[in-house]
């Protein structure tokens, strides 16, 4: 049990899939749903700290190198833009509509591009980190409720 644990600590710190993959993991498994939904949540923001300090300084690192200067380059411009965007939109609310980001679980969201996110608009760094663990528990919430959803519905028809 405890490799399945270590699994699911391990599926939710890798970007793009964090727990959205490993909560449905745990489920699928059947292993205990509160402890599968706290180790999912340490593996989710154990990296967070890490990406809004060193993120924006690693891609203003790469933008001019070879081979991964343009893709550097995308990431920054691409964030700025769209920080922008957000910030005109949101308002005040910015620090309400990154909890959101990250807590509604659709591609492309969650605990790494909302903190990435956040480090390129320099927001500060105490309150991204809240508002991304409040998003972090939010997205777990509703990823364990569908997926015990799905994996009831697939027992019911077996």
């Amino acid at each position: 049990m405890l490799k399945k644990y270590l699994i699911v600590f391990l599926i939710s710190m890798v970007p793009l899939i964090e727990l959205r993959g490993a909560i449905p993991y745990a489920v699928g498994f059947n292993l205990p749903l509160i402890p599968s939904y706290i180790i999912a949540i340490i593996g989710n923001m154990l990296p967070v700290p890490f990406i809004f300090l060193f993120g924006r300084k690693m891609l203003e690192w790469g933008k001019d190198k070879p081979l991964i200067g343009g893709f550097f380059r995308w990431c920054l411009e691409k964030g700025e833009k769209a920080g922008a965007k957000l910030e005109a939109k949101a308002g005040r609310g910015l620090y309400i509509a990154l909890l959101l980001f990250v807590g509604i679980p659709l591609p492309g969201t969650g605990a790494w591009s909302g903190t990435l996110a956040a480090s390129i608009l320099n927001m500060d760094f105490r309150k991204s980190v809240v508002y991304v663990t409040l998003g972090v528990l939010l997205a777990g919430i509703i990823m364990l409720a569908a997926s015990l959803g799905v994996f009831g519905a697939i027992s019911l028809v077996k």
